[in-house]
C-alpha cells in the first residue's frame, strides 16, 4: 500500500527509548516531522545512518522539522543501538509493528542471520506535515542507496522557502 503524497498518514503511535511516545496524528512541527524508519540493531548501515541524522538535528530543528527513527525492535535492542551507536539527541521509536509497517508501504524482510529479528523494514524517510499529511517519501526495498540527510535539508529549505508543493499525487 503506498501512501500519496497529500493524503493523510496511517496512525502511528510507539514508545521512544529514554520515555514518552511518539504520535504522528498529534505531532505538531513547524514545517515537518521526519520519520526515518531503520532495519534495527542489527545493520552496521543503520548506524551510520542515523548517526549521519544525529549530526544533522540542529540543522533540522532549525527549519521547523523534527525527527524520529523507527524501528520493529524492542526496548532492549532500540536502547542498546541508542546507546552503541552514540545517539544522544534523536528520538528512537520502538515496537513498530509488522502490520503498521504494511500500512506505511514498507518493505519486510525475513532474517538471514541470527542476530536479524525474525521479520524487519527495510528503510524508508517520510516528511509529515503539522497536519497529518504526507509531504513526501522515499522507500528503499534494500539497505543501500538512502537519501542523504545534507540533501534532505537542503530540499527542506527550498520547500520552505518557496512554498513548494507536494509532487507524486496524480
Amino acid at each position: 500500500m503506498s501512501i500519496k503524497p497529500g493524503t493523510k498518514v496511517p496512525v502511528l503511535k510507539l514508545p521512544i527509548v529514554d520515555g514518552g511516545h511518539f504520535d504522528v496524528t498529534t505531532a505538531r512541527p513547524a514545517a515537518f516531522s521526519m520519520l526515518v524508519f531503520y532495519r534495527g540493531l542489527h545493520c552496521p548501515i543503520c548506524k551510520a545512518y542515523l548517526r549521519d541524522l544525529e549530526g544533522t538535528l540542529h540543522e533540522f530543528a532549525q527549519c521547523g522539522v523534527e525527527a524520529i527513527a523507527i524501528s520493529v525492535d524492542t526496548a532492549a535492542r532500540a536502547r542498546q543501538a541508542r546507546e552503541e551507536w552514540g545517539l544522544k539527541g534523536l528520538p528512537i521509536g520502538y515496537g513498530l509493528s509488522i502490520a503498521a509497517a504494511r500500512h506505511w508501504g514498507l518493505y519486510i524482510s525475513r532474517a538471514i542471520g541470527t542476530c536479524e529479528p525474525a521479520l524487519f523494514t527495510e528503510p524508508g524517510l517520510f516528511l509529515v506535515r503539522p497536519d497529518g499529511t504526507l509531504y513526501c517519501a522515499s522507500i528503499q526495498t534494500m539497505p543501500f542507496a538512502r537519501p542523504s540527510f545534507a540533501e534532505v535539508l537542503q530540499a527542506v529549505h527550498f520547500v520552505i522557502e518557496k512554498d513548494y508543493p507536494a509532487r507524486g499525487e496524480a
